[in-house]
């Protein structure tokens, strides 16, 4: 007659199980450490000094933006009509632009940059843009600098509230907001000059 050890097959039972567990969590240790081998391949943590990272400031900028259709040689350039003939608001259209930034409202005075970008029509039933823009400096330290801007633009509200979304040069890092207010615009040509005041903060 055969007799069954219970604490024995009981055991080799545990011993089993605790085999499985421990070969499972080496696996699993090892594949952590080659994921983690794998992130460090193409993410490093990086000294700020290195790269600018000073004190940040902050620095307002006024320029103004010459929106132009009219002349022999344009700043702004329609590159996508209306669908639609019936749109009040042009709904669909865009232009390329590469309007002057000037000191004043007028043309002649001192050029300190470009706003190289393109906008276009994105409300159905208010004139609203979307605008997304360098301003790209050409004077001083911050020539070659930019400063990007990205945002909605209510071309007929008096104050409108666009964001600094970045720039590069002496603007890398950035953020802040553009304020945009209209100082002219001929109905006929679609030429336009608007003032627009920036706002800032970079190192």
């Amino acid at each position: 007659m055969y007799t069954i050890d219970h604490s024995h097959t009981i055991m080799s039972i545990k011993a089993g199980v605790f085999s499985t567990i421990v070969s499972q969590s080496i696996l699993l240790t090892l594949l952590c450490s080659f994921v983690a081998g794998e992130n460090q391949d193409f993410v490093r943590s990086l000294d700020r000094k290195l790269y600018g990272f000073k004190k940040e400031k902050l620095s307002h900028f006024r320029v103004y933006w010459h929106d132009i259709y009219s002349a022999p040689n344009p700043t702004a350039m329609p590159i996508v009509r209306a669908p639609s003939n019936t749109s009040a608001t042009l709904f669909g259209s865009m232009s390329m632009i590469d309007d002057p930034l000037t000191v004043k409202p007028e043309l002649s005075s001192k050029l300190i940059g470009g706003a190289q970008g393109l906008y276009g029509s994105a409300g159905q039933e208010e004139t609203a843009l979307l605008m997304a823009m360098n301003f790209v400096f050409l004077q001083g330290k911050y020539n070659g600098s930019t400063i990007s801007i990205l945002g909605r633009n209510g071309v007929f509200s008096k104050v409108r509230e666009m964001p600094v979304i970045g720039g590069s040069g002496l603007f890398r890092f950035a953020r802040g907001y553009a304020h945009a207010s209209t100082h002219s615009y001929d109905l006929k040509s679609g030429d336009a000059v608007v003032e627009y005041n920036v706002y800032v903060l970079h190192y």
